[in-house]
């Protein structure tokens, strides 16, 4: 099996589309599959309008039709609704080519947030790329069952993992700051909702692990709380074993890799009870799921960070590696 993935999202981009896509790459010789990533490295791009952290390349159909001449890939999965992927669309429609997709990332309410461009224009436009698939893979139940009232079909399921041995539980603590330590990381962007948990009262300290549009403005409002910027590795795994909660204030991820890696790290959640955090934390017992951010945080405190650690262990890259693979045979079976 060679699989040729078309993404927009990749480095230097620190999210969990891109940590997904390596892992699956790097998991891929167990299942005996090869991964050719087909990425914005390949042609020149431009910053995104109010996101500029995201590239937008410049290609065309003959451009990506000759790539696929050269890689002669057994399968074909489109990852994002970029530039790139569309690209890669149209181009295996027009072939009559087979393809899979996925879908990361709530588009119509992050550019909802952006622009007076209603969430249902985005939508319909999302349909239109995805339904030609031979199957869209989503991380959650409760997000597949919101898509399919949309009218999203060819749904299966493609959950994610962590590396339990890069995060995990640690005697030191890194952070010379007043316990208890409440914990964010991930992108400083408005669809986060990153205020949310800014303006809690809460005791101790509250610490921002990220980088992006709005931590300038957030560092001068909320001067009491500590912006680490970006880390990755090891600096990030030391980091989340010296926080006592982490604190997930979106409303709009699709799943939230860094949920994984806070539990691995034994660290309970604080979260709305949307998508993402409901999937992830489920009957658990590693986190407080509440309509009042602060409410759960505080009751978050008590929850044992050994029960986090151990049921942070069940998600595994290489299970999810399984399920991708597993998924992309299921769909071109019937090509």
């Amino acid at each position: 099996m060679r699989v040729l993935i078309a993404t927009d999202a990749w480095r230097p981009q620190i999210n969990g589309v891109v940590r997904s896509l390596e892992h699956m790459a790097e998991e891929a010789p167990r299942f005996g599959a090869e991964i050719v990533f087909l990425t914005p490295e390949r042609f020149r791009s431009f910053p995104m309008p109010t996101y500029p952290e995201i590239r937008l390349s410049l290609t065309r159909p003959g451009i990506i039709a000759r790539i696929l001449d050269e890689v002669k890939p057994t399968h074909v999965h489109i990852a994002t609704e970029g530039p790139i992927g569309l690209a890669m669309r149209l181009v295996c429609s027009r072939q009559r080519r087979a393809f899979t997709t996925s879908y990361h990332t709530r588009f119509p309410e992050y550019v909802a947030a952006r622009t007076p461009i209603p969430e249902s224009w985005s939508y319909r436009a999302l349909l239109r790329f995805h339904e030609s698939a031979r199957a869209m893979m989503v991380s959650t139940p409760s997000l597949e069952r919101e898509l399919m009232g949309r009218g999203f079909r060819n749904i299966m399921r493609w959950t994610r993992g962590v590396d339990t041995s890069l995060f995990r539980p640690r005697k030191e603590r890194v952070l010379d700051a007043a316990a208890p330590v409440f914990l964010y990381v991930g992108r400083v962007a408005v669809e986060k909702n990153l205020e949310a948990f800014l303006r809690l009262d809460l005791p101790g300290t509250k610490v921002v692990v990220g980088d992006g549009p709005l931590r300038p403005v957030l560092e001068v409002k909320y001067p009491a709380a500590r912006f680490l910027g970006p880390l990755t590795g090891e600096d990030l795994a030391r980091v989340y074993a010296s926080a006592d909660v982490f604190v997930f204030p979106s409303l709009t991820d699709t799943f939230g890799i860094v949920l994984l890696e806070a539990l691995a790290s034994g660290l309970p959640i604080a979260a709305f009870p949307v998508t993402g955090p409901m999937d992830v934390i489920g009957s658990s017992g590693c986190g407080i799921l509440k309509e009042d951010l602060r409410e759960a945080a505080l009751a978050a405190l008590d929850i044992p960070h050994d029960r986090c650690r151990a049921y942070g262990e069940t998600f595994t890259w290489q299970e999810s590696a399984r399920q991708f693979f597993s998924n992309i045979e299921t769909a071109h079976a019937g090509a």
